[in-house]
């Protein structure tokens, strides 16, 4: 039984711990069961701390961004990853030690739609452009056919899950031609066309946009590669708001060095933060945003909504709501 939920210190690079563990005040309430099995109305719920590492052996359960090695030895009976993305955590010996993960698989369609509705504004009306500009007091117009309008052009989303379809309901708003690729190949919201993974060159090859909502795994690591570059438009631009390692980074820099493409807006790197001593800072068609397109000033409600829930659930003897192990 869940009795102290630990709130990492790690979540400090989203939002103030303190924050969470705020909004979590009444989580005892979730902790109770339901009218129609209740057996144990006086029972207590779960208090709830913010833990460092040192400190991960005091708690049952524990909400975190970062993951250590350190949580393998910790008496946990359950992980919560405030991000969807859970490939730094290691599955094989989280199951043998009956430890459960959960994640925040859909909560950020909209925040990280409208990113990328953003980037994709930003480069059709230069407003990248100008903000550079401004910042040297200059006074000047694009070049008379750089600007353009997003209704009418072409966008391909690789990964049509709770972010691909969050990006494609926003495109298809904006009077866009979407399309997309997934694994299955059936029917999606605001997708005109949706080609199956084994026809991502044919997919990718036509969009003036191309971004990348997958999740890491070995199938994704490298998915996109000098190969799949060389396929895109020669005024295509790529976007990325899955993971780092889904594109191979030196051939996207080698690319855009040889104006292979018209430019790219980029969220997340193989390595992050990004090295200051790297070339994609300096142009000027690169978008660069620190792993930030879903940051919303609600991310600590939603959290909590899902920590209550899976609370509740552990009170009631239910499967846990996200659970990834």
């Amino acid at each position: 039984m869940v009795t102290r939920i630990g709130i990492h210190a790690s979540i400090e690079a989203l939002f103030p711990p303190a924050v969470l563990r705020d909004r979590l005040a009444d989580v005892d309430e979730c902790f109770r069961l339901s009218s129609a099995s209740q057996t144990q109305s006086d029972d207590v719920g779960p208090e709830v701390v913010v833990v460092d590492t040192d400190a991960v052996d005091t708690v049952d359960a524990l909400v975190t961004f970062a993951y250590d090695d350190a949580f393998l030895d910790a008496d946990l009976e359950w992980i919560h990853s405030v991000q969807a993305g859970v490939d730094r955590f290691p599955f094989d010996e989280l199951e043998a030690r009956s430890i459960r993960l959960t994640n925040s698989t859909g909560t950020h369609g909209d925040s990280v739609g409208e990113t990328v509705a953003g980037y994709m504004l930003a480069f059709a009306r230069r407003l990248h452009e100008f903000r550079s500009k401004q910042e040297r007091t200059e006074w000047a117009w694009s070049e008379w056919d750089a600007p353009f309008t997003l209704a009418g052009s072409s966008l391909c989303v690789v990964g049509l899950g709770t972010l691909g379809r969050g990006i494609a309901a926003r495109a298809d708003a904006l009077g866009m031609d979407v399309t997309g690729v997934k694994r299955t190949p059936t029917p999606v919201d605001h997708v005109g066309t949706v080609y199956p993974s084994s026809e991502l060159h044919e997919a990718i090859g036509d969009a003036k946009f191309v971004a990348l909502a997958v999740p890491l795994t070995d199938e994704t690591e490298g998915l996109i590669g000098a190969e799949e570059l060389a396929r895109l438009r020669e005024d295509a631009i790529l976007i990325n708001v899955a993971r780092g390692a889904v594109v191979d980074q030196s051939a996207l820099v080698d690319a855009l060095e040889a104006d292979e493409l018209d430019g790219a807006a980029l969220d997340v790197f193989e390595t992050e933060p990004l090295s200051a001593d790297s070339p994609l800072w300096g142009m000027d068609d690169v978008i660069v945003t620190p792993h930030s397109a879903a940051a919303h000033r609600e991310y600590p409600d939603r959290m909590a909504a899902l920590v209550r829930e899976n609370v509740r659930r552990i009170a009631e003897g239910e499967g846990l709501a996200n659970q990834v192990v």
